[in-house]
């Protein structure tokens, strides 16, 4: 519920939102910068994998400065889906970079599948692996979210004669 008031921005804290698929952690990351929005904070939410690729593209063509700086930016920043697969040593180093300027003063939510101590091997050397979990996990409100995921619910099959009906129409 504190994290809902939006106060941790103001604290420059960070959030982790760590469970398996489906139990809603992009739904609450989402909930609660569009509460900061609505606060009047400066809000970019994304995806690891579009983060990755933005910052890579900005390597190719001379960008990645600016490109960087757009992550840098607003109060809150919103990382979504981290750690669903290895990083390149590129990669690893450009989270690293994000990770540690952000941690100079300004707010991080970040949100995964996969607990830290399972983010290890996903980067390609341990010292860059140590460098950004110890800034995430030192610096974050660690929120484990359990239960089964809400979509398979909403197969077809699942449907009750009420939702079948609304569903219909």
């Amino acid at each position: 519920m504190d994290l809902a008031t939006c106060q941790f921005i103001e604290r420059k804290e960070w959030a982790l939102f760590v469970g398996p698929v489906g139990v809603g952690k992009t739904h609450l990351i989402k909930g609660i910068g569009h509460q900061a929005c609505r606060l009047g904070y400066q809000v970019l939410y994304t995806r690891t994998s579009r983060l990755l690729a933005d910052l890579g593209g900005g390597h190719a063509d001379g960008t990645w400065e600016s490109r960087l700086r757009r992550y840098l930016k607003p109060d809150l920043l919103l990382l979504d889906d981290f750690g669903m697969k290895e990083l390149t040593l590129q990669q690893a180093e450009d989270i690293y970079e994000l990770i540690d300027e952000r941690s100079r003063g300004s707010s991080l939510v970040v949100a995964s599948n996969r607990s830290p101590q399972d983010w290890y091997p996903l980067f390609p050397t341990p010292v860059l692996a140590e460098g950004v979990l110890d800034r995430l996990i030192n610096k974050a409100h660690n929120v484990v979210l359990t239960g089964k995921g809400y979509r398979p619910q909403l197969r077809p099959d699942k449907l009750t004669p009420v939702a079948e009906e609304v569903r219909t129409m």
